[in-house]
């Protein structure tokens, strides 16, 4: 939910597991999200049931599809950064990943918390790190919904 409600819902994160994908390109900014993302995860008392990194945000769809494949998670984080550049590069990735990682969960009926941040600046960037903390939270969240909207694990 939004707005007013929003951060006052108390998250129990046992016996959810969640799959992580980074994304390396700009891998300081990228790896500060994981480490803040994996912290919130364990206070949340979340399992991390998988980790891997790709080249870029571009690749990260893909990873997120084979993790979801594979089964054994309740729901995935996708972690990047892309830098707004001289190019038009730049719409291309952005657009490209946020549909890929929202037509991967859509596809897999898996929640998919998407921190794939788009910015005009590195600074913006590293204002933006506590993001990782937010996809822990709403993996949790989506993944105790899904849940309850689905209690037999049927196909939506």
């Amino acid at each position: 939910m939004q707005g007013a409600d929003q951060g006052q819902i108390a998250l129990d994160g046992r016996g959810v597991r969640v799959g992580i994908v980074r994304a390396r390109f700009n891998d300081a900014i990228t790896q500060a999200l994981q480490d803040s993302c994996e912290a919130e995860l364990q206070r949340l008392g979340a399992t991390i049931a998988a980790r891997h990194t790709v080249p870029g945000a571009l690749e990260v769809p893909l990873a997120l599809q084979a993790l979801a494949q594979r089964g054994g998670v309740d729901a995935l984080v996708a972690l990047g950064c892309i830098i707004r550049g001289e190019t038009y590069h730049f719409e291309l990735v952005a657009n490209e990943s946020g549909a890929g990682v929202s037509r991967v969960s859509l596809d897999a009926q898996l929640p998919i918390a998407n921190v794939i941040l788009t910015v005009e600046i590195e600074a913006q960037a590293w204002a933006r790190i506590d993001k990782g903390r937010d996809a822990a939270q709403v993996a949790v969240e989506m993944a105790r919904l899904c849940a309850q909207l689905n209690p037999h694990g049927d196909p939506l």
